[in-house]
C-alpha cells in the first residue's frame, strides 16, 4: 500500500463524504426485521435464517509492517433474500467511522451504523441475488497483532469485530480471500492458495474458494514463519511455525504429522465420510489463548502444546495426541456440521473429545486409556458441577455477545462422560452408525442436539428424551450414600427436585458387580465394604472408606486408585469426617514414594499440591513442609526412575519448595551449577523456576530476573517475559502499577501473558498483599467478558481468586454479588465456580 493512498484510508469518511447517519426508516408492506440492539440476538439470526440464504464473501486486507498502522480492507457480499425486507442488519462491532463507503446493488448508499450494525437500507435491496461492496479499515480487536505476525481468532461472535458480516453459525457462507503482505512473510487460510504476485517489496496472496463455512471459522495468519510440507498417507499438510530450538523442532516434527495423519484416517473410518475439505494445514502460534483451535485448513494451536520438551511425562504426550485428535474430530463435528445457534455449541466439543479418546488409544498401547479418561474428565467436570455456579451442559443464549460465557468444564469434561454414558446405553456401534446418520443427513449444513436425540432414540427402547433431560438440560449430580447398614444405595438430588441420573457403574468388595443406577433406591449385590466406581464410570459422590482404600491400595489396578483419588479428594471438600484435608495430605504423602504410573503421580501431586496451599492451617503447612520438600528431592534424585517421572517430580518440587536448604538446591539447578541426571530444562521451563525463585528469595529477585531476561534467545518469550517481568517483582509499588495496567485494553491483548501476570500476583506466598486486588478484578470482569476471548473471563477471575483462602476475600466475592440483582447470570456464574475453593477452605481450614 503506497503512503498516500494509506492516508486516505486513515482519512476515513472525512476523504469519501461520508458519515455515520442516523437510522433512516423505510415505510414500506415488508418483512420487518428484529428490532436493532448489540449483539446478534437470537430472534435476529432466526429471522435472517429464514430471509438470507446463498451467503459469499470476497474479502481483501492489506496488512502493513508496522503494527500501529490501520489495516485498509474491502469485501463484496453476495447474498440472496427469499423476500423484500425491511432494512437488513449486517454485524460490524467496530467504530462507524472505520466504514468508508459502502455500495448495494451498483449504487452507492449511506452508512447507517447502528448499535454494531451496519445497516443496509432496504430501498437498496432487492428480492432475489444482492451484492454489496465496503471500503473499510478492519477491526483490529480479534486480529491478534505481533511485531512480526498476526492470526485471525473469531469464535464464537468475533468475526464481526474484523468485518461486516452475517455473524451467526447457521448462516454458512463461501469466502475468497487476498492478502496483501510484506514480502518476507508468508500466509495461510482456510482454502488453498491459488495465486501469488510480488511487487515493491510486498506480496499479493489470493486464495481459492472455501467450502461452506460459520463465520467463527473463517481464519487466516500472516507472519514471519517457518514452513514444513509433508505427505501423510493420502493428505498433504503443511506446518507454520516459529519455534528457534532447531532440536526441539526435531525431536517433535515426525510425532506432529503422524499424529494428524492417524488421526484423520481414523476420522475417515467412523465418519464412512471422506475429509470433507480442499486442504489440511496447522499453525504453531507463540502464547496461542487456547489449547488449538479447529479453523479448516489453518488449524491453530499454541507452540507448546506441539513442541514438548526433552523427555516429555505420559501426561504431556497424551495431552498432545489428544488435543490433535480434538481438533481433527471437529473437521467432521462442528466444521462439517455446525450447531444451529450456540446454545449447542458443546455438541462439537463433546463429539471432538469423546472421538478424540478413542483416536488416541491405539496409538498408545502401553496407556490405561480408562484411567487417562477419568483424570483428564472427572476432577474438572466436579470442580464445576460441586460448585455453587454449576451449569448444565445445554444452556439457553438470548444474545450471541455472551456465547463465549458459554465454554468451560462441563462442555469439555462432563458432556464427554456423559456421552460414555450414552454409549454404554446403546452400544458402541448403534451410536457410530446413528452419528454417521446424523453426519450424511446435514453435512455442508447445520443440526442441533435433538435432531442426533432423534436419530439415537430410534436406536433404543430407552426414553432418551427423558434421559437428557437430565443429563444435559440440567447442572449440579448425584450424591449417592449407603442405608440399611450398607445394603443399599440411595441416589440424592442435592437440588431437592427429585432428579435421577440414570447411570452404569462398578462396585468391588470382596467381588466385582455392575450396578445399573436407574431409581432412588437400590439394593448392593455385594455387601460392604466396598469401592464405588471402581471402574471410574459413575458420575456423582460416591461414598469412600478411607481405611479400607488406604489398606487395599497396593492391591488396586491403576484404575481403580485413579477413582478412589477422585472419590477421596471429592469427600475431602464436602467435609467426610474421615477425609480431612491433613488426612488426605498424609495419605499422598505415603503413597507418592511408590507411584511409577505417571498419570496417577501427576494426579496425586496435583492434589497435593491443592491440599497443601489451600486446605492446610498455615502452621500444618509449615510443619509439613521439611519433610515433603525432602520426600519429592529424593524421589528426583532417584537415577533408576525414568527422566520423564523425575521432571514430573521436579516441576511438583520447584512448586512446593520453600525452606532455606530447597531453595538453594532449586537455585543451583537454575543456575547450572547443580545437575539433574537425564533432565536438561528448556527455556520455558527455567522461565518457571526462576519465577518461583523470585517470589520465595524477594532478596535475589532483581539479580535472578536480569540473569534469566539475558538469557532468553527465543524472541517470543522474550517478550512474553518483558510483559509478565514487573509481576514477578519484589517492590510492591511495581506489582500495583502491573495490576492498575491492566485496566486498559491494549494491555490484555495477549491474555495467556495477562493470565501468566496475575498468577504471580496471586501466588499463595502473597495473597495477603494481592487480596486488595480482588474486588477490582471482579468489578472489571463485565469489561473482560466484553472485550476477551472465550477463555478470558474463567481464567482472569480463576487466576485472582485460585490461590486465596482469606475470610475477607470470600466475604468480597459474597458481597459483590448480592450488591448486584442483575448481575450477568452467566457471569455470575462463572465467579462462583472459581470461587468455590476459597468457600470451601473456610470451614476446611479450621
Amino acid at each position: 500500500m503506497t503512503r498516500w493512498l494509506a492516508i486516505l484510508f486513515l482519512l476515513g469518511p472525512a476523504v469519501f463524504g461520508l458519515c455515520a447517519c442516523s437510522r433512516t426508516i423505510v415505510d414500506r408492506p415488508v418483512s420487518s426485521a428484529p428490532v436493532v440492539e448489540e449483539g446478534v440476538s437470537h430472534s435476529l439470526a432466526r429471522w435472517r435464517a429464514v430471509h438470507v440464504s446463498r451467503v459469499e464473501y470476497d474479502l481483501s486486507f492489506s496488512i502493513p509492517v508496522r503494527m500501529d498502522e490501520p489495516i485498509p480492507a474491502t469485501q463484496i457480499v453476495r447474498f440472496v433474500l427469499e423476500a423484500e425486507v425491511d432494512d437488513l442488519q449486517l454485524d460490524f462491532r467496530e467504530q462507524a467511522s472505520k466504514l468508508e463507503s459502502l455500495t448495494i446493488n451498483g449504487e452507492k448508499a449511506p452508512i447507517l451504523h447502528e448499535s454494531e450494525h451496519l445497516l443496509l437500507p432496504a430501498s437498496f435491496l432487492r428480492r432475489g441475488e444482492n451484492t454489496v461492496e465496503i471500503a473499510y479499515r478492519a477491526g483490529e480487536s480479534s486480529l491478534n497483532r505481533n511485531p512480526d505476525f498476526l492470526y485471525t481468532l473469531l469464535v464464537p461472535d468475533r468475526a464481526r469485530t474484523l468485518f461486516p458480516v452475517f455473524d451467526q453459525p447457521d448462516l454458512k457462507a463461501r469466502y475468497r480471500l487476498k492478502l496483501d503482505i510484506p514480502e518476507h512473510w508468508t500466509a495461510l487460510s482456510n482454502a488453498p492458495l491459488g495465486k501469488r504476485t510480488g511487487y515493491e517489496g510486498r506480496t499479493l496472496l489470493q486464495f481459492e474458494q472455501t467450502e461452506p463455512l460459520p463465520s467463527y471459522l473463517f481464519s487466516f495468519v500472516a507472519g514471519d514463519f517457518q514452513t514444513v510440507t509433508r505427505q501423510v498417507g493420502t493428505h498433504e499438510m503443511t506446518l507454520l511455525h516459529r519455534e528457534t530450538d532447531a532440536a526441539k523442532i526435531a525431536r517433535n516434527l515426525d510425532a506432529i504429522f503422524d499424529l494428524h495423519g492417524q488421526a484423520l484416517e481414523w476420522m475417515e473410518e467412523y465418519a464412512a465420510t471422506p475429509y470433507p475439505f480442499a486442504k489440511h494445514a496447522f499453525v504453531a502460534i507463540p502464547a496461542f489463548p487456547y489449547g488449538g483451535m479447529e479453523h479448516p485448513g489453518a488449524i491453530l494451536y499454541r507452540t507448546d502444546s506441539l513442541f514438548l520438551d526433552e523427555n516429555p511425562p505420559q501426561p504431556e504426550l497424551l495431552d498432545r495426541a489428544n488435543l490433535i485428535a480434538h481438533e481433527t474430530a471437529h473437521m467432521w463435528f462442528g466444521n462439517l456440521v455446525t450447531m444451529r445457534w450456540f446454545d449447542d455449541v458443546w455438541t462439537k466439543e463433546v463429539f471432538a473429545n469423546f472421538l478424540a479418546a478413542k483416536i488416541v488409544n491405539p496409538n498408545f498401547p502401553g496407556i490405561d486409556h480408562d484411567l487417562d479418561f477419568l483424570l483428564r474428565s472427572y476432577p474438572a467436570a466436579y470442580a464445576v458441577d460441586r460448585s455453587e455456579g454449576a451449569n448444565a451442559i445445554r444452556q439457553p443464549l438470548h444474545n450471541l455477545d455472551e456465547a463465549g460465557s458459554l465454554y468451560g468444564a462441563i462442555i469439555y469434561n462432563k458432556a464427554p462422560i456423559m456421552m460414555r454414558q450414552l454409549e454404554m446405553i446403546l452400544g458402541e456401534n448403534a451410536l457410530r452408525d446413528g452419528m454417521r446418520e446424523y453426519l450424511a443427513t446435514y453435512a455442508g449444513g447445520n443440526a442441533s442436539w435433538p435432531d442426533l436425540i432423534a436419530i439415537l432414540d430410534r436406536r433404543t427402547e430407552q426414553d432418551l428424551e427423558g434421559w437428557s433431560r437430565v443429563w444435559v438440560d440440567s447442572p449440579g449430580r448425584p450424591h449417592f450414600v449407603l442405608g440399611d447398614k450398607g445394603r443399599v444405595l440411595i441416589q440424592r438430588d442435592p437440588a431437592d427436585t427429585g432428579r435421577i441420573w440414570p447411570q452404569l457403574f462398578e462396585i468391588r468388595g470382596d467381588r466385582r458387580a455392575e450396578i445399573t443406577a436407574d431409581s432412588a433406591q437400590l439394593a448392593l449385590p455385594v455387601p460392604p465394604p466396598l469401592l464405588f466406581s471402581s471402574k471410574g464410570r459413575g458420575y456423582g459422590l460416591f461414598p469412600v472408606d478411607p481405611a479400607y482404600v488406604a489398606a487395599r491400595w497396593p492391591d488396586l489396578t491403576p484404575l481403580e486408585k485413579g477413582a478412589q483419588l477422585v472419590n477421596l479428594y471429592e469427600q475431602m471438600l464436602e467435609g467426610h469426617p474421615d477425609v480431612s484435608p491433613q488426612h488426605h495430605f498424609s495419605f499422598l504423602s505415603a503413597n507418592i514414594v511408590h507411584e511409577k504410573n505417571e498419570l496417577l503421580l501427576e494426579a496425586m501431586l496435583s492434589q497435593l499440591s491443592a491440599v497443601y496451599w489451600s486446605y492446610l492451617a498455615p502452621d500444618a503447612r509449615l510443619a509439613s513442609a521439611p519433610a515433603l520438600e525432602q520426600l519429592l528431592w529424593h524421589r528426583v534424585s532417584e537415577s533408576t526412575l525414568p527422566a520423564s517421572t523425575r521432571r514430573l517430580l521436579f516441576h511438583a518440587f520447584a512448586g512446593l519448595a520453600q525452606s532455606p536448604d530447597a531453595l538453594a538446591r532449586l537455585h543451583s539447578v537454575w543456575d547450572g551449577s547443580l545437575e539433574l541426571s537425564g533432565i536438561t530444562l528448556s527455556e520455558r521451563e527455567r522461565i518457571g523456576v526462576a519465577a518461583e525463585l523470585v517470589i520465595k528469595m524477594p532478596a535475589k529477585a532483581e539479580a535472578i530476573l536480569a540473569a534469566q531476561e539475558q538469557q532468553i534467545e527465543n524472541p517470543d518469550l522474550r517478550r512474553r517475559f518483558a510483559f509478565v517481568r514487573p509481576a514477578l517483582s519484589p517492590d510492591l509499588q511495581i506489582r500495583d502499577s502491573f495490576f492498575e495496567s491492566l485496566a486498559e485494553e491494549k494491555n490484555r491483548t495477549t491474555e495467556s501473558w495477562v493470565l501468566e501476570g496475575l498468577s504471580y500476583l496471586h501466588h499463595p506466598l502473597r495473597t495477603g498483599h494481592s487480596r486488595k486486588y480482588a474486588l477490582p478484578s471482579l468489578e472489571m470482569m463485565e469489561e473482560v467478558q466484553r472485550t476477551g476471548d472465550i477463555f478470558f473471563p474463567r481464567g482472569w477471575i480463576g487466576a485472582t481468586l485460585a490461590n486465596h483462602t482469606s475470610a475477607d476475600v470470600a466475604d468480597t466475592v459474597r458481597r459483590f454479588l448480592a450488591r448486584r440483582p442483575d448481575y450477568s447470570p452467566q457471569l455470575e456464574m462463572k465467579i462462583l465456580q472459581a470461587a468455590d475453593p476459597l468457600f470451601r477452605a473456610q470451614t476446611l481450614r479450621q
